[in-house]
């Protein structure tokens, strides 16, 4: 899967949402990570609404009054602490952490004192979670990895006042997450104001693997994200396209993979599941383990590790970075995967993604995802083994 965020008319935390929703993740995925994390009520609003010549996606972050102040301390206990898929959790973390590094870099404090003062700590978290969240649930039905590739970004001009006083565009926080990064001021006749926001500077920088121009993709859905305000001569959106890149095929794919194996004797064995869950976020199609007995006696796993050809040099650098492993052997194997595209059920009123597979455009396997079973066996108080069989039921219906 490719991924292009068209960032040349700015970038923020609402602008992300509403292109994701846009783009077709379901609203109730991003409200269900979000609620998931934030501690005060946090809701979620869609709406259509245009800016300048350009219909888009409006995603309204509606939370109550507070009082409390969160440090990155504090938000990074309450991430580790929520019931968030392993992806989306990571994610956010990393997103979060180069927001206080770049906070804590330009006013010269400690990044774990860096504070999110009341009602903006649950923007900012409905932000980072949200779209975290959204672009986890494009990457599930990718089978060979996910490429995401960011325009130069707009940052705007003139000055902003912030809490700290005016600062000019780009504020310095956006300006050191930005470091590396292309960037420019905006297209010819932009208004002088904030185009991209801290939080949209460090959600692109966290999720983008790639820098450029629309690279060549089949595009199959676009989403268009609308900033909350609506200058005259300035459509305010941030657009995403989503789709297949030119090596990709949506029907049956034959395509050549590398199986990268180690023998892994002297790792704490707890650590495994997020090795697995990392490695696959860097773009493998399949990692496992296999219990084997060494010489001498001594208990150890098989790590095996399947991913596409021009993945293969990052997914090698993750396992050296992650596990003990001091050697690989590697076999060239060829794969042939199935069409797969994302669609839901529902059980008792709770929204359940299902994983379709096709082989020559006639539907074979149609599978619930287990963490949506889970969280809803979770809601409704009823045993995973029930809901699994009630979501395999409804999934039936798609054969028909």
């Amino acid at each position: 899967m490719t991924l292009w965020v068209d960032a040349s008319s700015g970038a923020s935390g609402d602008m992300l949402l509403g292109a994701l929703l846009g783009a077709g993740v379901p609203l109730e995925t991003l409200q269900a990570a979000v609620s998931a994390v934030s501690p005060e009520p946090v809701t979620l609003r869609q709406e259509s609404v245009r800016r300048g010549e350009l219909a888009a996606t409006r995603c309204h972050v509606e939370v109550a009054d507070s009082v409390h102040h969160r440090t990155w301390r504090d938000i990074h206990t309450m991430l580790l602490a929520a019931d968030l898929e392993v992806g989306t959790r990571e994610r956010a973390v990393a997103a979060f952490e180069r927001l206080a590094v770049a906070e804590a870099t330009v006013h010269g404090s400690d990044p774990l004192d860096v504070a999110f003062h009341e009602v903006g700590a649950l923007d900012a978290i409905a932000d980072v979670v949200g779209v975290c969240a959204g672009f986890a649930w494009l990457a599930r039905a990718s089978t060979t990895g996910r490429d995401v590739v960011v325009s130069p970004v707009a940052v705007g001009s003139g000055s902003v006042r912030g809490a700290h006083g005016t600062l000019p565009v780009p504020p310095p926080a956006v300006a050191e997450l930005l470091r590396s990064v292309p960037s420019y001021a905006g297209p010819h006749g932009a208004p002088e104001m904030e185009l991209c926001t801290p939080t949209g500077a460090a959600l692109l920088t966290t999720l983008a693997t790639g820098w450029g121009p629309q690279p060549a993709m089949t595009v199959e859905s676009i989403g268009v994200g609308a900033g909350g305000r609506d200058p005259e001569g300035h459509a305010n959106v941030l657009r995403l396209f989503v789709g297949a890149g030119s090596s990709e095929d949506r029907t049956s794919t034959t395509g050549e993979s590398v199986l990268l194996e180690s023998n892994v004797d002297d790792l704490d064995p707890r650590v495994w599941p997020q090795v697995i869950a990392t490695l696959l976020e860097a773009g493998a199609s399949d990692a496992w383990l296999t219990p084997i007995l060494m010489k001498k006696g001594r208990p150890a796993h098989t790590l095996s590790v399947l991913v596409p050809a021009d993945r293969a040099a990052t997914v090698r650098t993750t396992v050296f970075r992650h596990t003990s492993a001091i050697g690989l052997r590697e076999t060239t194997l060829d794969k042939h995967a199935l069409e797969r595209e994302m669609t839901r059920v529902e059980v008792d009123g709770q929204q359940i993604d299902v994983k379709l597979a096709r082989h020559d455009g006639v539907l074979v396997n149609a599978m619930p995802e287990y963490d949506d079973v889970v969280r809803a066996a979770t809601a409704l108080g009823r045993p995973v083994s029930d809901v699994l069989a009630d979501a395999v039921a409804a999934s039936r219906g798609f054969f028909r």
